[in-house]
């Protein structure tokens, strides 16, 4: 479990990393170099997951060294589909990171959510959304590792 206690916004005590995967850990079905390790240094603290539509049927293979659950979604409303994995772990223990127009829902209900900004881009709308804007997975991952960067974020 990681807990942020940020003053003037709220108490989040997190049980779980829910990820999605193209766009966000990975690029054009690749793991972006460097995410495994940070991954493996959560996953003592998180259970990790990782949300998929699996467009370039890589994310089993590139996963398979990574102490995650993957979860390859079905064709058609898989914006549902995430919201409803979140909710079925208990919303208020979620950490929710993403950047696809999918991810909107499983953001808004997790307790803490991070939008990343990288090659693939972002969705606009997801802006007003996130808790937290990240030019990195590396840098959103890292930003859970420390922290008091998510309090110094996010204090009021």
């Amino acid at each position: 479990m990681i807990t942020f206690d940020i003053p003037g916004f709220k108490k989040v005590e997190a049980e779980h990393l829910v990820l999605d995967f193209n766009g966000t850990m990975a690029i054009d079905g690749k793991l972006i170099d460097g995410i495994a390790e940070l991954l493996e240094e959560l996953s003592g603290k998180l259970s990790i997951h990782v949300l998929t539509a699996d467009t370039f049927g890589t994310s089993k293979h590139e996963l398979a060294s990574i102490g995650c659950t993957l979860n390859i979604l079905e064709t058609g409303d898989q914006e549902m589909q995430k919201e409803h994995f979140v909710t079925n772990l208990g919303k208020e223990s979620v950490i929710a990171i993403g950047n696809g127009a999918n991810d909107s829902f499983m953001m808004f209900q997790a307790a803490l959510s991070i939008l990343t900004l990288q090659q693939e881009g972002a969705c606009g709308s997801l802006f007003s959304i996130a808790d937290i804007v990240c030019t990195s997975i590396t840098d959103a991952l890292k930003l859970l590792l420390n922290p008091l960067r998510v309090i110094a974020t996010l204090r009021k």
